[in-house]
């Protein structure tokens, strides 16, 4: 048994089901031996799309998504996705390959310092030294992935640790038997045979089983003042971000509470679709001004980043009341009223075991006619007549498309924050988009890892035509492996999001016009299917034909011709 197979069987006993990669020969024994072990090994074509693809497998399951990338350029092509993952709060672990122990550092092929790279970015950065020492890291590494604030760890693995002990000793050339002609070559063969016997010291074999990791539990007095003063509130909002569905088997619990608690609930990231579409606790647009009406406000694993505007979008009238699993995300600029560290989704169900039902029927109603007001705006919008199809009627009649077990994967600018305003998540952990770093090139990794976690749902990657171009080579991923998602592009020929401020602030478009690219072909080209899409009628025979092309394994992509809209103007984030 080699260092891949050891690495293999910690792989089978975590519950991993998929290992994403490409290939490389610093890490061939990991994949030989997860795939003799019964899990799906899937090869990328860009290893950042491996991780991006762990990722979304961590999110959907809860189980952290693994990676394994080879040495040197290998390992560096995945660190914005690693960053991705670390500060979206995904547990995953990233194998990077290394040269044999005894070349680091003398100039061996793809040899640099992997973990001053990586450690910045991570939970935890180790380099295994001893074969022994494998299954025991790796183990450990789930172990800190998973708890606390999820987060992503790198395992260096080098390459004399993971194939066959007599191969390694015929390369280093250290065989006990060889015959050395002088006292250099004997001191070099004694030093390689010693560096090799600490390699390969005797395995210990742990037997050990996978460690449960529970939530971080809130402080229950905290819990039940939140719950007094949710029932004395006239007017509280909720606010759930993507930490509150850190453990999707608990989903339906955390849904009773929201209604229990019986507050509107605005949900965000990975929380969208939470509860379903058209639920009656459920706001969605006009969130600034319902913060600002509100007398009570709970942020539930949603930092006070740009998004609330740092704090601001919450008056310092209103009683903040923040729950999460990071101390630093607790009081990001703007310390709460009641701070309550620990898992936000077990802090809502304390309080929901505490609170009084309250009649919030006369709040309800207001926030709701807002939200109507918004919805006939945006259908005022989307019958503007633009050049090709307009972005929002589009959007308006995919979502009357959407099959109740669809995923909806965002990856762009101003088309995919579109989408966002119209398109409904239909279930719980059904949205994937970056997170607060907001990475453009993950929808390719996101819909390959969500379609394997979710073979029965409907994939759909969302992607604006700039973010397109960074993953749009993983339609060769999906043909040889036999995942059909379906990707929609808007195509208007530009980095549409930068260029509305630049050119008015700015006057000039530098650096953000694209050419309106054959993308369907592009697919096609990779084995998959595309279609053109200029005309708003034409929407419902590509759609009928685009789902019958999955019916048959094929990925599609659709290239919509968009026209240009003012529909988010004014709103670059900073």
């Amino acid at each position: 048994m080699n260092g891949g197979d050891l690495i293999a069987e910690v792989l089978v006993r975590e519950g991993v089901r998929h290992l994403f990669t490409l290939c490389g020969g610093h890490i061939s024994p990991i994949l030989v031996g997860a795939k003799q072990k019964g899990i799906r090994v899937v090869d990328v074509r860009d290893e950042a799309n491996a991780v991006f693809a762990a990722d979304a497998c961590s999110r959907l399951t809860g189980t952290p998504g693994v990676a394994a990338v080879t040495a040197g350029p290998g390992a560096t092509n995945t660190i914005t996705a690693v960053k991705n993952a670390q500060l979206a709060q995904s547990a995953i672990v990233v194998f990077g390959g290394a040269t044999a122990t005894v070349l680091k550092g003398r100039g061996s092929l793809q040899d640099i310092d992997q973990m001053a790279l990586f450690a910045p970015h991570v939970k935890w950065a180790v380099s295994v030294a001893r074969v022994r020492d494998l299954a025991s890291t790796v183990e450990r590494g789930f172990r800190v992935a998973v708890s606390g604030v999820p987060g992503p760890v790198f395992i260096e693995t080098p390459l004399d640790l993971l194939y066959d002990e007599e191969m390694i000793r015929e390369w280093y050339g250290a065989k006990s038997s060889r015959t050395v002609p002088s006292l250099g070559d004997r001191a070099v063969s004694w030093y390689l045979r010693r560096h090799l016997n600490r390699v390969f010291a005797p395995a210990r074999s742990t037997g050990s089983v996978p460690m449960t990791v529970d939530p971080v539990e809130p402080s229950t007095p905290k819990c039940r003042r939140l719950a007094a003063r949710l029932e004395r509130a006239e007017r509280p909002l909720l606010l759930i971000g993507s930490q509150a569905l850190l453990h999707p088997e608990g989903v339906s619990d955390l849904v009773s509470a929201i209604e229990e608690i019986g507050a509107p609930v605005y949900l965000t990231g990975m929380a969208r679709g939470l509860l379903g579409r058209g639920h009656p606790l459920q706001m969605r647009h006009r969130r600034k001004q319902a913060l600002r009406a509100a007398d009570l406000v709970v942020l539930a694993g949603v930092p006070a980043d740009f998004r609330l505007d740092y704090g601001r979008h919450v008056p310092r009238s209103v009683f903040l009341a923040s729950l999460n699993l990071s101390p630093k995300d607790l009081r990001k600029n703007r310390r709460p009223d009641l701070g309550i560290l620990g898992d936000p989704a077990s802090g809502l169900r304390l309080v929901a075991s505490r609170v009084a039902a309250v009649d919030r029927s006369a709040w309800i109603a207001q926030l709701d006619s807002d939200q109507l007001a918004r919805e006939e705006e945006i259908g005022t919008q989307a019958a503007v007549p633009t050049d090709f199809i307009n972005p929002l009627e589009l959007f308006r009649r995919l979502d009357s498309t959407l099959p109740e077990d669809s995923v909806l994967v965002a990856d762009g600018g101003d088309f995919v924050a579109t989408a966002s305003y119209i398109l409904s998540p239909r279930r719980p952990l059904s949205w994937l988009d970056p997170g607060v770093f907001g990475t453009l090139g993950v929808g390719g990794g996101f819909a390959l890892g969500a379609a394997l976690c979710r073979p029965e749902a409907e994939i759909w990657i969302i992607w604006g035509d700039g973010s397109a171009a960074y993953s749009l080579a993983e339609f060769d991923t999906y043909v040889r492996h036999g995942v059909p998602v379906i990707g929609i592009v808007g195509n208007d020929a530009s980095w549409a999001q930068i260029a509305r401020d630049q050119v008015s602030i700015l006057e000039d478009d530098v650096g953000t016009v694209l050419r309106p690219t054959d993308y369907h072909r592009v697919a096609e080209g990779y084995g998959g299917r595309g279609y053109l899409l200029e005309e708003i009628g034409q929407l419902e025979g590509v759609m009928q034909s685009a789902r019958e092309d999955v019916a048959k394994g094929l990925p599609v992509l659709i290239n919509v011709r968009i026209g240009k809209t003012d529909f988010r103007k004014g709103s670059i984030s900073l």
